[in-house]
């Protein structure tokens, strides 16, 4: 049986991941030496806490009927599952940082990570849009996927300047 998730749910879970990402990247920037790493880092962190004030002021603008129950789950299982998802899935912040970053630690690496989370994301999302029914605001979770587009493409133009 796959699951199927309405969009208030979706938007619930960006939110979630979204917060996650700040946490990680403020707890990863206490890592770094370098001050323009962390200022990096620091960015990223308030990048992602705007994006989840943004999704959780987007998921309370519906209404009811836009978001009705997908299943019959008086425990909402569905919407835990979606949270654990989000918890472990891109921005692991229970894990040691610092410990698995290794060796240098750069303003490059800083933003080559960055990227490929922010890659992770996306197809978290693209997952999320195919569980999401047709009707029931597929174009809205499309929203998260084009913002974290975006993050990637200032990323990447943070990287052409370092190269």
């Amino acid at each position: 049986m796959g699951f199927k998730f309405n969009v208030c749910e979706v938007f619930e879970v960006a939110e979630h991941l979204e917060r996650n990402g700040a946490k990680f990247y403020r707890k990863i920037s206490e890592c770094f030496e370098d001050p323009d790493a962390r200022k990096t880092l620091l960015l990223l962190s308030d990048w992602e806490l705007e994006h989840a004030d943004k999704f959780a002021a987007i998921g309370k603008s519906f209404s009811d009927s836009e978001c009705p129950p997908t299943v019959s789950d008086v425990n909402h299982e569905d919407i835990l599952y979606l949270r654990a998802m989000a918890g472990g899935h891109v921005f692991d912040v229970d894990k040691d940082l610092c410990s698995d970053l290794g060796g240098s630690r750069d303003k490059k690496e800083v933003l080559q990570m960055a990227v490929g989370l922010e890659k992770e994301a996306i197809v978290f999302y693209l997952g999320l849009k195919a569980a999401v029914p047709t009707d029931a605001g597929k174009e809205k979770v499309e929203s998260i996927i084009k913002a974290k587009m975006r993050h990637i493409g200032i990323l990447n133009r943070e990287l052409s300047v370092l190269k």
